[in-house]
Order: structure tokens, then sequence, then C-alpha cells
């Protein structure tokens, strides 16, 4: 009885809190991630200018969440300034924006006031470029409480809106002073929502961690049964890979490019279809297989390994058949696409799992054949 006891204990013990750091030089940063990190205002506190921050979420998060920080912070002397937007990707956009700018204005919010954006990718996308133009840049902190934006949206500073003609099309390269992590936020994620994260944590295998991949292909059913110390371990290492590929091009001008695998087919779905209809990650799954498709019909991937692709993301329970969109609307969304250099489209393919390139070099009939061979016909 003694021992079952204790075991139950241990099992109640939150998970031990880990570290990384982008390393970005003065620029640098910490990622903590654990559990009950919401709670705890001693990790923000040294990354505040002055005692005044303005957490901005969403409708559906501020239920959930928004009390529990906010009251931490203001047990320490913070003045808390709570912006709540509304809730989806259909709202990311400059009138959106200006929801933010007005409350920061209204409340007289100076340089040294520092948002938290406390939500997912939309969130943190829209509260980071808010901070970057807000009076010529204000300090920010990411607070994901998403899967996807824990593994990728809050690391690495690109932030952003979209426009009618393409996501993500306006923002900047912002670099928060913090990202914390709370992997507790996760169990009141839809399992909709925690699929769509686990599209960006596949991707991470894909583009340079086999070893990664094949722990995914051996634990998958762990993470979507939640299980704490899968989730936590998927996190730290995706987190692990962005932040090396972020320290090594912030901006995009080379290896970086290697994290769009999927999502140059995925913005366009996300636009053909309607933003919000599909989540960001069943895009970009059903995109990454559209790439893996690619890169097979130019020769480089097996098709035991388009196989192997294909049946993670399944098992994932994510969309493996991209929507049919007709092939001249997928062209012409992807020709909107910042990957575009001099009217071509540069493309990240995979050269085997593990290993991805960026490519202009592709034919136009070869694209053709993989709208034509792999989106579902309804």
């Amino acid at each position: 009885m003694v021992i079952l006891t204790l075991l139950f204990q241990l099992e109640q013990l939150p998970l031990t809190m880990q570290t990384l750091t982008v390393d970005l030089n003065e620029r640098s940063y910490p990622i903590h991630i654990g559990e009950k990190l919401l709670s705890r205002p001693d990790l923000i506190l040294p990354h505040l200018a002055r005692k005044q921050v303005a957490i901005v979420t969403n409708t559906t998060v501020a239920p959930l969440y928004l009390d529990t920080l906010s009251k931490a912070l203001a047990e320490e002397g913070v003045d808390v300034v709570p912006v709540v937007l509304p809730d989806g990707e259909a709202y990311k956009n400059s009138a959106t924006l200006n929801q933010i700018y007005d409350a920061l204005l209204t409340r007289r919010c100076e340089r040294k006031t520092t948002l938290i954006a406390l939500g997912g990718g939309v969130i943190g996308d829209l509260t980071g470029f808010a901070a970057a133009t807000y009076l010529r840049g204000v300090p920010f902190i990411q607070v994901p409480t998403t899967l996807l934006a824990q593994v990728d949206s809050s690391v690495g500073g690109k932030t952003g809106i979209n426009h009618p003609l393409g996501k993500n099309m306006i923002g900047a390269f912002y670099q928060p002073k913090l990202v914390l992590a709370d992997t507790a936020t996760l169990s009141t994620l839809p399992d909709r929502e925690l699929s769509s994260g686990l599209a960006e944590v596949i991707k991470y295998g894909l583009i340079r961690d086999l070893p990664f991949f094949e722990w995914l292909e051996q634990n998958m059913d762990k993470l979507l049964m939640r299980d704490p110390a899968a989730l936590a371990y998927a996190i730290k290492r995706s987190c692990e890979n962005k932040a090396e590929v972020v320290a090594a091009d912030e901006r995009e001008g080379g290896v970086r490019a290697l994290l769009n695998l999927g999502h140059t087919f995925g913005h366009a779905i996300e636009a053909g279809m309607g933003y919000g209809n599909w989540l960001h990650g069943e895009a970009v799954a059903a995109g990454t297989l559209l790439a893996a498709d690619l890169s097979q019909r130019m020769g480089w991937i097996a098709e035991n390994e388009f196989a192997r692709i294909r049946a993670l993301f399944e098992r994932a329970r994510l969309p493996v058949d991209a929507p049919d969109l007709g092939v001249e609307n997928y062209l012409d969304h992807m020709a909107v696409d910042k990957k575009v250099e001099s009217g071509r489209i540069r493309f990240v393919l995979l050269k085997s799992i593990g290993a991805a390139t960026v490519t202009a070099d592709v034919t136009e009939q070869a694209l053709r054949d993989t709208l034509h061979g792999t989106v579902h016909h309804a």
C-alpha cells in the first residue's frame, strides 16, 4: 500500500523544467519548457523593463489562463493591461492588429511596457508584430498555449499578419525576450489542434533529424494520448532543432528556409480554402505530402520513404490528401509566396527522410503532375 501511494505521488509530481537558449548574441533568449509555468512570475520578472505588461490573448484562451497569469504577475506588483481579441486565423489581419494598438494607446503604454502573447500562433504573430511596430519597438514575451506554437511559431522571431492575397505577407523579424512553454496548457487543447501541432513536430524529423523521425514513429500513440513525458520530449527536441536553425540563419537567407517544408503548398491550401477552414498544421501536413510526392518525382526519395511519411501523418490524424483547388488556383497562390525569387518558386523538398533542400529547379510539368496526381478529387 505504501509503495502504491508513493508511485501515485511520483506520478503527480510536475516534470522538471527544461531550459534551452536561442543563441543570437546580445539578443539571445531562453525557452523554458515545463508544467505550471504560468504561475511562475519569477521566470518573467527578470525580462521586464518596467512593471507593466499588456497580455494579448483571445476569447478562447482568456477564460482558461488569463486570470492565472495576470494574478501571478499582479501579486508581484506588475500592472497588467488585458487585451482580448477574437479567436481564429480569419482575424490575423490589420483590423485586429489595430485593436492591440488601440488598447496600448488608450492605457498610454510606453516603450518599456512589455507585450505578452498568451495563446497560439495567431496571437503570437499578431502580438510580435504589434511589439515590433508600436512606438517603433517594445519588448515582448511569448507564452504559447498550443502545441504548434510551443514547437514552432513562438520561437525564432517571425511575426506578421495575413493579407487577402497571401499568408504572412506583412510582418517583421522581431525576437522575443523569453519563451515560456507551459505544457499543462495542452490539457485543454482540442484533439484537432493537438494533431495540427504534430505536423510541425514531424517536420523537424523530416528536414534534419532522422533519429527524431524514428522516435516519432515509435511514440506517436503516446503523443496522441498526451503522455506528459512524451510531449515534453517532443517539444524540447523540436525547439532544439528550431533554435539551432534560427541561430545559424535568423532572417531566412539560407538554411532557415528548410523550416518551410510543406508551407508553400500549405499556404496555398489555407488561402484557397479560406483562412480558418483548415488549421495551419492540417494544411502543412497535406502540403508536406505534396512536397514529398514532388521529391519522389525528382528521383530523390524512394517509394517506401514516401509511404513512411504518409503513414506517420495518418497516425497523427492529419489530412494526407490535399483539397482540389484546381491546378491553376494552386499555381496562382504559390506565385504569391515569400520564397519566390526572380519570379521562380523555391521549393523545400526532401533528398531523404532527415535531409531537406531548397531548390527552384522544378519543372512546371513535374509540379503539375504532383498537383494532378495527389490532390483529393471530391
